[in-house]
This record gives C-alpha cells, structure tokens and sequence, in this order.
C-alpha cells in the first residue's frame, strides 16, 4: 500500500518528538510521554465514531450497502483506539494519581461507556443476518451511540473532574515543544487510521461479494 512509507516516516517522527523533541514534564516525569499516545487514540477514536455517525446517515439516505461496510470498519478501528485509550490511562494514571482506574471520575467513565456502546453495536451486528435489516439497524444504532462522544469531550468542562484541560479558548497550558509532539501524534495516529479504514473496508467488501457469490450458487444449485 502506498500509505505504508508515509505512515512509517510518520511514526517514526512522532515517537521522536514524545521521547526526545518534547522535555519532561517537571512533576509527572517520564510517565507523562504516555500523554501524546493516550491523546492521539482519544482523537482518532472521536474522529472513527463520527464517520460511523455519517455513514449511518449516508446508508439511511442512500441505502447502499457500501456505507454500511464502510461504516463498520470504522467503528472496528474506532474500538481498537478507544481500548488503547483505556489502557494508556490506567498506565499514566497509577503513579500520578496513586489508583489505576478512578472511578467516578466523568472522563473515564464517559469513555467506558462509549467503549461499551460500540462493543454493542458489534453485538447487535453479530446477531442478526446479513442483509438490509441489519445495516438499517447498524446505522441508526452508530448515529444514536455517537452522542456519547461529544459528552467524553466535554465532560472536564461539564464537571469536576482529576483530568486536567489542556486546551483551553484562550491557548493550551503545554510547553511548545509538548504541543508540537502532541500534534504530531495526532496527525500519525489519524493517518494510521485511514490506512486501516481503507484496508478493512476493502476487506469487509470484499467478504459480502463471497457471500453473496457464495448465497448464488446454493440458490442455483437447489
């Protein structure tokens, strides 16, 4: 694939800029590199929920069974990150706030959930046949679990909360050196999630022609 260089080039650059470019911050450490990964999985989880929010509405629109595939191979990736996510935050967490999962805290219990609803949707999927009716209900669950994901944003602003806000109206509270490796991360992460997109939804296509070839043949056999 010709994503596989840039992505490389971009990976390789970002791991640079966390653990040389950007100095170490003066109370948490070392362990606070772990803020430019846990950072840019949240975004690139956001960003596979939100095309699974607009696939659902482009299958709804347009029934064609392209965005219901589409839809679900983001909604795969966009799981893989939210469960990085949520182990990148116990690993930071520990010995900064001296507990490996704070419960009560709203961001990470927003984030469960968000993870839990996307792990339903695939439930849901996984039971019921191929076909019509299960994009239909696919994408109305992907455009309904979505509203989870601007409550997990806002959710330091909403309520008190341990994590800290970086990103303020004003600026960020991080040294230049820190956000440019921030934006970094982002910007590799996003990449290697388009890479994945198009790679399984290639995959996912490719699986409901066999089926459907598979389902032709049965029915001439008869």
């Amino acid at each position: 694939m010709w994503l596989l260089v840039p992505l490389y080039i971009l990976g390789v650059v970002a791991l640079w800029a966390a653990f040389i470019h950007a100095p170490t911050e003066r109370q948490m450490g070392e362990v606070q590199r772990i803020f430019y990964f846990h950072v840019g999985a949240a975004w690139t989880a956001f960003f596979a929920f939100f095309i699974v929010f607009v696939a659902g509405i482009l299958y709804l629109w347009r029934r064609n069974p392209f965005w219901d595939e589409f839809g679900a191979a983001s909604a795969e990736i966009g799981v893989v990150f939210t469960t990085i996510v949520l182990t990148t935050g116990p690993i930071w967490a520990r010995p900064i706030w001296n507990t490996w999962w704070p419960w009560g805290d709203p961001r990470v219990t927003t984030t469960l959930v968000l993870w839990l609803i996307y792990v339903a949707y695939f439930i849901l999927r996984s039971s019921l046949p191929e076909g019509e009716k299960r994009a239909r209900f696919s994408a109305v669950f992907g455009i309904i679990g979505f509203i989870d994901v601007p409550i997990v944003f806002l959710s330091i602003r909403w309520w008190r909360t341990i994590h800290p806000i970086v990103i303020t109206r004003t600026g960020n509270r991080l040294e230049p050196e820190m956000f440019q490796a921030m934006i970094i991360a982002v910007v590799a992460f996003t990449f290697l999630y388009f890479a994945l997109l198009f790679l399984r939804t290639g995959m996912r296509l490719q699986h409901t022609v066999a089926e459907e070839m598979a389902h032709t043949l049965r029915e001439r056999s008869e």
